[in-house]
């Protein structure tokens, strides 16, 4: 038989705080990160030295020129504007598709999670063909069915992000409603609106802020994705993906071009993604 003595519990216990307060510490740094880009971004009307929608210098001057910190386009937009701009448009279409994918994934989820068995399965064989269906795709078919815009990007995407929410909430809700005082609630003859909204709906609160703050670096590359390839706002609109593909023909002359707008979406989803992580993180502590 082995024991272990108060030292090496001692020592076990500083271990796991360490590990505890690097954890915290980076979760903290990885959310002032996305609170710095997004307030870069709300602050855009400020921050930008120039329009990113008109011509303010000679084209293609590279980064660190007079006026033009990260250098101009083909066109003689300053790339920092845009760059700014772009990460603006990102963030607001971001929230906005995690709003109705919320709003509708959440109310499918509601009902399949409380109303009788065939209504359930009804709502999840309607929420499983979505999930089965390739969402680039979908979202492609309808942006480009739509028209190429900003708004047609959105509706395209949020078509294929609800069902994930509407899943999660099921789940969720199915759980909290076998639990034996919601149970009771139900044989005691409680309305279904009160036990919704007073019980059912914060249990799952956490769990779908979580998700949601999960999905905010992927829906940011999905509508870079869907701007890279012109289904999105045409020029001269900022959008960072289609800054990327008109600025692809310039990598071996002017990389800055290209380069600027895909680092803002590489560096926006990936500190949406830790952000994501963090706040995953700080709600489980709890």
């Amino acid at each position: 038989m082995t024991t272990i003595g108060p030292l090496a519990l001692g020592r076990r216990r500083t271990y796991a705080e360490a590990v505890r307060a690097r954890s915290t510490t980076a979760d903290r740094v990885a959310l002032a990160a996305l609170a710095l880009l997004v307030l870069l971004a709300l602050l855009a009307p400020v921050l930008a030295p120039h329009s990113p929608t008109l011509r303010s210098g000679e084209a293609l001057l590279p980064p660190g020129s007079t006026g033009h910190l990260l250098g101009t386009d083909a066109l003689g937009y300053d790339l920092f504007a845009r760059a700014l701009y772009g990460m603006r448009a990102s963030l607001f279409a971001a929230a906005l598709v995690i709003s109705s994918g919320v709003l509708v994934g959440g109310l499918v989820g509601v009902l399949a999670g409380t109303l009788p068995p065939w209504a359930d399965g009804l709502l999840m064989r309607i929420t499983d063909l979505f999930l089965a269906l390739p969402g680039l795709v979908i979202a492609m078919a309808v942006a480009a069915s739509l028209g190429a815009s900003y708004s047609s990007a959105l509706i395209g995407i949020a078509v294929v992000w609800w069902p994930m929410y509407a899943r999660l909430v099921r789940g969720e809700i199915r759980a909290w409603a076998a639990r034996p005082h919601l149970e009771a609630a139900r044989l005691a003859g409680v309305p279904w609106g009160r036990r919704v909204t007073r019980h059912l709906l914060p249990g799952v609160r956490s769990t779908v802020v979580i998700a949601a703050s999960l999905d905010v670096g992927g829906l940011v590359v999905a509508l870079s994705a869907l701007s890279f390839m012109g289904l999105s706002s045409p020029a001269p609109a900022p959008e960072l993906g289609a800054m990327a593909a008109q600025g692809m023909q310039y990598l071996l002359t002017a990389w800055w071009v290209p380069i600027v707008p895909g680092v803002a979406v590489m560096l926006l989803a990936l500190t949406a993604n830790y952000a994501g992580d963090a706040v995953r993180d700080m709600l489980r502590r709890r």
